[in-house]
């Protein structure tokens, strides 16, 4: 293998009061959740709120004088992007880096602020990868790669050590899986510590690309996903075969499933991650059999994530959840008549959102309008108290898209 476990005891020092030694704890309520005895490794406290400046400050640790002095280059969907640049601009280095044109905006302006120069380039990182090459080969700047990269894997691998040394009882260790760099440097470090510990990879169902890979298939990813930081359509020449030797398993998670592990860490944590950063715990709540008492370290590899994006996901979990549920009310068409039913709700406890009150876009009767109500509740057992209220008061109220009131969300 090319990255061994004494370049990751290397990398360990070379970071050492350099980048932020990650807090790493149980979670009692996740355990419980998942029926796993759930560690987490809170890589979102990072500076830049990702893993990504572990391997991109080793790597420009490496360069000789000459090459600190021209310059450095990195393609990166965004943390790989922060993490060059800010250490770059910590020790004096200019760093350009290419960023796919549909990057989050949190991730684009915060690695302007620490004075890269940061191109808009492409739909996806193939396309910014192949124009990163460009622009390396025409002005000499040294290559930062995100993953495939000797120095890269090593400083990732860092974090196995942190986590081992905490908690030397962890069983498995869950990692997003992108290009690979990430998983295969703890995959190193945590097998050398322990060899019978389990290295599980997470993917999305829509960028498989190393799952594919280590069964010998075409690589086929869609256009698009919520994990962009693990959106890699092409493991790495490096990562592959440290991947293929030491890895357990690479597991594929759903895009719902992530949306709701974001929404789980947020509430249940109180920590922000980005898509990528959630897999792990997504793999757990899907495949919970998998992990089932045993001691599982997941590895929160990152915090940025956009605020539209995050008030979307709260959105959508509320109404799945059943807290926030559209519901409308067939009214008589007579002053008071909207008041009386308000009261009505305000009374079971159900908390007005929004009143949409209209005549026209219906089948009602001449004397009755219908009334579209956004409410706020307790969940699934309220949401019944509700109806039940409504139909005691003569009110006929319906749950659009939803076919029974003990199940009011319909599935994502």
């Amino acid at each position: 293998m090319t990255v061994g476990f004494t370049d990751i005891r290397l990398a360990a020092d070379q970071l050492s009061g350099h980048v932020v030694h990650t807090p790493c704890g149980h979670s009692q309520t996740l355990s419980r959740i998942t029926g796993a005895d759930v560690i987490l490794k809170f890589e979102n406290h990072q500076f830049t709120a990702s893993f990504k400046e572990r391997g991109a400050l080793v790597c420009l640790l490496s360069l000789s004088a000459e090459q600190r002095r021209i310059g450095v280059i990195a393609m990166s969907a965004g943390n790989h992007a922060q993490g060059v640049a800010y250490h770059a601009q910590r020790l004096g280095i200019p760093a350009t880096i290419v960023m796919p044109r549909f990057t989050p905006s949190v991730k684009v302006s915060r690695t302007r602020a620490f004075d890269a120069e940061v191109i808009l380039y492409g739909d996806s990182l193939a396309d910014a990868r192949s124009h990163t090459l460009e622009l390396a080969k025409e002005q000499g700047l040294k290559l930062i790669h995100p993953y495939d990269d000797e120095k890269v894997i090593a400083g990732q691998g860092t974090i196995a050590l942190e986590m081992l040394k905490d908690f030397p009882d962890i069983e498995q260790i869950v990692v997003p899986v992108g290009g690979g760099g990430l998983i295969a440097g703890n995959a190193v470090a945590a097998k050398a510590l322990k060899p019978e510990i389990e290295i599980i990879g997470v993917q999305t169902s829509r960028y498989p690309s190393m799952f594919q890979a280590l069964r010998g298939e075409p690589i086929r990813c869609e256009t698009a996903t919520f994990a962009e930081g693990i959106a890699v359509t092409q493991p790495g020449v490096l990562t592959l075969p440290i991947v293929r030797k030491l890895v357990d398993e690479i597991l594929l998670v759903e895009e719902s499933e992530i949306e709701a592990a974001v929404l789980l860490l947020l509430e249940v944590e109180k920590t922000v991650v980005e898509g990528a950063g959630a897999a792990g715990l997504a793999a757990l709540l899907g495949k919970s059999e998998r992990f089932k008492h045993r001691k599982v370290g997941l590895i929160l590899s990152g915090g940025n994530i956009d605020l539209f994006s995050l008030s979307s996901i709260i959105q959508r979990g509320l109404v799945r959840s059943g807290r926030l549920v559209r519901m409308r009310v067939s009214v008589p068409d007579v002053p008071g008549a909207l008041s009386e039913i308000t009261h009505l709700l305000g009374k079971t406890n159900a908390n007005i959102i929004e009143i949409r009150h209209q005549r026209a876009f219906t089948n009602l009767s001449l004397r009755n309008v219908e009334v579209e109500f956004v409410l706020q509740t307790l969940g699934s057992r309220h949401i019944k108290e509700i109806m039940n209220a409504l139909t005691r008061a003569d009110y006929n109220a319906v749950l659009p898209g939803v076919e029974s009131v003990d199940c009011p969300v319909p599935e994502p």
